[in-house]
């Protein structure tokens, strides 16, 4: 039976996941937390991502948390992830760790990429 990590709190530079603070930005991926280099939206790149696509079908989408406000991300990672057959779903970091939450409680099969503010 699955068991995704909640998000418990965020701000300060990093997450607070299933109890264990985690400073920077943070990656959850077939349930599992891990740390993600991205710094800031404007540096994304579709490698960024490979983890992600790598584990093909398990992905619905990604969940992407794109920082302190709601910004569209870099054209060259929509169009790649467009191109991998991978949805993508991007809001404020604080926004899409509540979201997150909400969707794996529901089972959902996503990725969390979430910039740390």
């Amino acid at each position: 039976m699955r068991q995704p990590p909640s998000i418990d709190a965020w701000g300060g530079g990093g997450f607070r996941v299933a109890g264990d603070w985690r400073p920077g930005s943070l990656l959850i991926l077939d349930d599992q937390p891990r740390d993600w280099g991205v710094t800031a939206l404007a540096d994304l790149k579709p490698e960024d991502f490979a983890e992600v696509l790598a584990a093909g079908a398990a992905v619905e989408f990604i969940l992407l948390g794109t920082g302190l406000v709601n910004a569209l991300p870099p054209r060259p990672v929509r169009d790649a992830l467009k191109a991998a057959g991978v949805g993508l779903e991007f809001m404020s970091t604080e926004a899409a760790a509540r979201t997150y939450n909400v969707l794996a409680s529901e089972g959902r099969r996503m990725a969390a990429a979430l910039i740390a503010v």
